[in-house]
Order: structure tokens, then C-alpha cells, then sequence
């Protein structure tokens, strides 16, 4: 079977089913810089069968059983400065600019991409690993008293003075926010957060801490914490494995107050892809849900989310373990999140929580544990659980069949070849659900947006081509499931100044056909795909979930409102407004005739990207 599309003719293989493939280890994927242009090396097989301009429409055969490179695939970018088999996919034409790589770690010789392409790429140097660059000769090495660059000695711009001036004045109902972007106007910046200001004392005296993440750089991220909590115990929570785990622990070596607690990653092509911080304070407790990895990149020049919860001050003495719920049994759900993980490093934090009040939270938890589930266990975790909740806690709505779905997300996993397979079925279904009303006859489905990065956005983004090694969506991948295509929009945030600011946020909402009124609002760690949010199987009695993911659950009832007013000024800065600060421009900007979704192993050299270079994966 074949398929026209801007990318030429695809050959489409009958089974995509992820349970059909020989999983490699699924280590993480990482990229390392070049400064140096490499113009003579001979480009791969998936180079020279898609050199065509990517805003032409080439009549290309791609063959799907093209030998992939046979370099080890590294997923997480603080690791692989000494390694070599590298692929280089940033040319030079003029500036100096980021050159990115991406790998995958696996044990036998040679890499494949896993069709639950869910993970993240973003590129963090260790301070302990020498980091070999070939700089031009024409361009003199910039000395920087930070982390060196991943991209290079010339990509990080400096912040100006003020960047780090915390103003929280705006409006903080909803207690989400964004994040700091370098290089957009200050206004923008005002009432969002940078992970220095959310370790600061500004927030609490810390005593110690907890990171769950995918990515970390840890010379990094232990400089984010301010000098007097800097040798304050903190845990680390990851999923690595093997080489990987290893290099880990080897950039830790110089921390001793850094432990380590490795998620469990029973089932293939799973990740611990949960982003949260635990901060315990002299004053009592916090959670941070977000969707930035421990990574200089991730804090850089990409649009990122986070829920912070209040101060949860410590319960009195004695208080039975139920004290200190909140109405969404926000504390019940976050300690069966942290008992699925089995692990003793978890013991003494799960036992904290326990003698905190939380009582003050009013989002739900939606999280995703690996496994596969039967029963009532079945709506515990992954989309299950989002629709059990939207069954529950949403109000119905009138004509709810004209109120679209919008989803948003950096990364796209294997749908399958159509989209009754698992999209517009089971997945639509959860995101469609409003109350529990009774229903006389069939209601048609919502309209469903899906907002992901085109090409251009990636072409003319602040970082330029290289944004797009935090958008991993694969041409083995794409070209299975050319008809999801038909819902892309693309990335348009003029309402926050992000507009040129890569996504790596994910949020799923409901909202009303004028796009002024919201039925819930999710921003969650979780991308477009099976792994992150489960599949149904044995005939809808189980569900399977591959991936650790965690988001938070925005419901108008737990707001006392019955839907949110959708903020038109998000950096209005005021305090009484009820409007719900969506980060991107409604409605969605539909993909023209022109556009195509960013794919990040193929090359894109017709046309430079901001710093005049094209991209062009090896």
C-alpha cells in the first residue's frame, strides 16, 4: 500500500503494531555538537533518497527497509561528548550556530527507532566530561562562565539583568505557569518562572528535595540551586539503564548529597518520562509538575508548562493518615503514583506527604505507570483515568458535540495505519467525554485540533533548525500514518510572545466553538502517543501503558465555575481575572497547502533556518 504526500510516495507496511517489533533497549537519545561545518560527509541513504526541498512536493519511492546507520542511539543529550559515530544534522552556511545530534543506546550493533516515538531530545554538557568541539578556524572560543553549550560556544545568549526578577503579581488562581524564554520581550516574561526562581528561598528554606525527570545534566542542575541549598540532599528519579545509568552516576561522583532511584521499565519502549520536583521545606511541602527536562536547553528558548502547588504546611501530630485530603483526593492519588514505583528510595517522602496538609490543591493528578491492568484498575492510570475523571467531575454541555478537542504536544508516537486503530476511537473518546448524561441516541464526535510544529516554525523559531531535535517525530513513523496529518495546526503563540519559542509543553483542552470558554485544561508530561497515554486490548478488558508520565487536570467544579473564561490577555498581571491562561493563539491556525510537520531525520537544506544554516541529518 502507498500514499502520496509532500514527502513523495510511501510505501505503508500492513503491520505497525509496536508489539510486533524486536524492541532494542530503550536507552535514551541525545545529540552533541559540531561547530565546525561538514559539508564533504556523504550523506545517508535516507539523505539521498529525501534531498528535495521540503516545501516541494518530490515524486520520491521511500523504501521502508532502508538500512538504518549503524551508530548506537544515545537518548539522553548530557552523555555522549567522547562518543563517536555521530550524526550531524545542522550545516553551516554562515553564523555559527547549534549543530544537533540523536541517538539511541542499544545492545545489539546497529539502532532502530521505536514506534512509540514519545521520548525527548534536548542537548545538556556535563561540566565533568570534556566535551571535544572543532571550532572553525576563522572563529575564536568564547569563554562562558556557565555549562558550555551544547550547540556550541556561540548559541547561548546572555540574559539581561533582570531576567531573574521574580513577579508573581499576575494571577495566580489557576497556579500555572510558563516558562522564562531568553530573547523575547521582557513583558512576556512577566509572572513566568525560571528553575533557579522555583529553588530559590524565595519559595521556602529547603531541606531536601526529589527530581523526577527523563534528561539530566547534573553539574547543571545541582548550579540551579541557590548556593545555601546547594549540598542539600536530593534524590534522583530516572529510568536509565545500563551505559546510560552508569554515566549517570559518573556525573554524580562530585555531589555526594545526590542519590539515585531508578523506575522500574518492564515493558518495551517504555521511559520515565514524569517531570516533577518534591521540595521539602523548613515550612513545610510543595510539588512542581512540569514539563521542562533537568537540561541548560530546556530552560533556554522552548515554551515549557508547570503547575506549583501551594505551601502544604505540615499537619499536627497524631492526625490520622486521611487528614489533609483535598477535595480532588489530590493527596491519595499522588501517594498511589509514588507506590507504583516500589522503591525504598521512596519510603521516607511517601511517609512526608503523609503529614502534610493538601487540603488547599484543586487540580487533579493524571498520571501513567507502566503495566498492564484489568479491572477498576484499569481507570487508575494513562487516559482511563482522564476520561473516569471527565465522567465524574465535568459538567455536561449543551450542543457538546460543537465544543472541539484541542491536543498539543512535541512528540508523536505509531497511531496505526487509520484512525479508527486508536485516535478517533478510544483516545477521542476519553478526550470527548463531558458528565456523565445519558445520551437517547449516538452523538457525532468532537472536532479534534492538533496543534504540532511545521517545518516553518521550525525554520524561523528562535533556535532555528535545531528546535526541531526537541520534536521527534520520525519518517518511519509519519510515513505509517499519513492520514493524521489532515488534523495538524500549527505553533502560533503571539498571546504569550512564544510564537518563535518551540513548544515542548503538552496540554489537551475541551473549549467551546467561539474558543472563549473552557471545559477542562490539562497540561501534562504526556505526548500523542500509545506508550504515554495506554492502548486497549484483550477486547477493551485491559489496558496497556508503556511509560511513568504526570499531569495535572484543570476542572471548572473544582473552581466552583462551570466552565473557565479563556484569558485574552495572559500578562495582563491581573489578579482578579477568572481567565484561564491558554499559551498559544485561538483558534488554531490550520496547516496551509505549503506546510508539512516537522520531521526531524530528514533534511531540510533549500532554505536557512535564523542563524543561516540548514539541516541535514547524516
Amino acid at each position: 500500500m502507498s500514499q502520496e504526500s509532500q514527502h513523495g510516495r510511501w510505501s505503508i507496511s500492513d503491520s505497525e503494531e509496536e508489539d510486533n517489533i524486536i524492541p532494542p533497549t530503550p536507552e535514551k537519545r541525545s545529540f552533541t555538537p559540531s561547530i565546525k561545518p561538514n559539508l564533504e560527509s556523504k550523506p545517508s541513504k535516507i539523505t539521498t533518497i529525501l534531498k528535495q526541498k521540503p516545501e516541494q512536493s518530490p515524486n520520491v519511492n521511500v523504501n521502508l527497509n532502508v538500512k538504518e546507520p549503524s551508530a548506537p542511539f544515545i537518548r539522553s543529550e548530557a552523555r555522549q561528548a567522547a562518543h563517536g559515530n555521530q550524526i550531524n544534522p545542522v550545516k553551516y552556511e554562515s553564523n555559527p550556530s547549534p549543530a544537533l545530534k540523536r541517538k539511541r543506546e542499544t545492545d545489539e550493533a546497529g539502532w532502530n527507532l521505536s514506534s512509540s516515538d514519545d521520548e525527548e531530545t534536548r542537548p545538556s554538557v556535563p561540566k565533568d566530561e570534556p566535551k571535544k568541539v572543532n571550532v572553525s578556524p576563522k572563529k575564536k572560543k568564547t569563554e562562558h562562565t556557565r555549562p558550555p553549550s551544547p550547540h556550541g560556544a556561540c548559541y547561548y545568549k546572555e540574559e539581561p539583568a533582570d531576567f531573574f526578577e521574580t513577579n508573581l503579581s499576575m494571577n495566580d488562581m489557576y497556579r500555572f505557569y510558563l516558562n522564562k524564554v531568553t530573547g523575547i520581550q521582557k513583558k512576556f516574561n512577566t509572572g513566568a518562572l525560571h528553575i533557579k526562581e522555583i529553588l530559590s528561598p524565595m519559595f521556602g528554606m529547603l531541606k531536601e528535595s526529589v527530581q523526577f525527570n527523563y534528561c539530566f545534566d547534573i553539574p547543571w542542575m545541582v548550579e540551579q540551586y541557590p548556593p545555601e541549598f546547594r549540598d542539600k540532599p536530593v534524590v534522583i528519579v530516572h529510568g536509565d539503564k545500563r551505559e546510560a545509568k552508569a554515566r549517570l552516576i559518573e556525573q554524580a561522583k562530585p555531589y555526594p548529597h545526590i542519590t539515585f532511584c531508578q523506575a522500574k521499565l518492564d515493558i518495551a519502549f517504555g521511559t520515565h518520562h514524569t517531570k516533577m520536583m518534591l521540595l521539602w521545606y523548613e515550612e513545610g511541602f510543595r510539588v512542581i509538575i512540569l514539563t521542562s527536562n533537568l537540561i541548560r536547553a530546556d530552560w533556554y528558548q522552548k515554551t515549557q508548562g508547570l503547575w506549583m502547588s501551594p505551601l502544604y504546611p505540615r499537619l499536627p501530630v497524631g492526625s490520622p493518615g486521611l487528614a489533609g485530603e483535598s477535595p480532588t483526593n489530590f493527596k491519595r492519588d499522588l501517594l498511589e503514583y509514588l507506590e507504583a514505583y516500589r522503591a525504598p528510595e521512596l519510603a521516607d517522602w511517601i511517609d512526608r506527604i503523609k503529614q502534610h496538609d493538601l487540603s488547599e490543591t484543586r487540580v487533579y493528578l493524571i498520571g501513567s505507570t507502566p503495566g498492564r491492568y484489568q479491572g477498576p484498575a484499569m481507570e487508575k492510570w494513562g487516559h482511563l483515568r482522564l476520561r473516569k475523571l471527565l465522567r465524574e467531575h465535568a459538567h455536561p454541555i449543551q450542543n457538546e458535540e460543537r465544543w472541539p478537542v484541542i491536543g498539543q504536544f512535541s512528540s508523536i508516537g505509531s497511531m496505526g495505519l487509520d484512525k479508527t486503530k486508536w485516535l478517533a476511537a478510544e483516545f477521542q473518546h476519553t478526550l470527548s467525554t463531558l458528565g456523565r448524561a445519558e445520551k437517547s441516541l449516538p452523538t457525532p464526535q468532537p472536532q479534534m485540533h492538533l496543534i504540532y510544529p511545521s517545518v516553518e516554525n521550525v525554520r524561523t523559531s528562535l533556535e532555528g533548525y535545531p528546535a526541531g531535535g526537541s520534536l521527534p517525530y520520525s519518517i518511519q513513523t509519519a510515513q505509517k500514518q499519513l492520514w493524521l496529518h489532515s488534523y495538524f495546526h500549527g505553533w502560533h503563540a503571539d498571546v504569550t510572545g512564544r510564537s518563535n519559542a518551540m513548544p515542548h509543553i503538552k496540554t489537551y483542552m475541551r473549549i467551546s466553538p467561539d474558543f472563549t470558554q473552557l471545559a477542562w485544561f490539562l497540561v501534562t508530561s504526556a505526548n500523542l502517543s500509545k506508550a504515554a497515554w495506554g492502548a486497549l486490548e484483550k477486547n477493551n478488558t485491559q489496558i496497556m501503558v508503556r511509560s511513568y508520565e504526570l499531569g495535572v487536570l484543570y476542572l471548572p467544579s473544582a473552581f466552583n465555575m462551570s466552565t473557565f473564561p479563556v484569558e485574552k490577555d495572559v500578562f495582563s498581571g491581573s489578579a482578579s481575572s477568572k481567565g484561564f491562561p491558554v499559551p498559544y493563539d485561538l483558534p488554531p491556525h490550520r496547516y496551509s497547502s505549503k506546510d508539512q510537520p516537522w520531521i526531524w531525520n530528514i533534511p531540510y537544506t533549500q532554505a536557512p533556518d535564523t542563524h543561516g544554516n540548514v539541516w541535514a541529518p547524516s
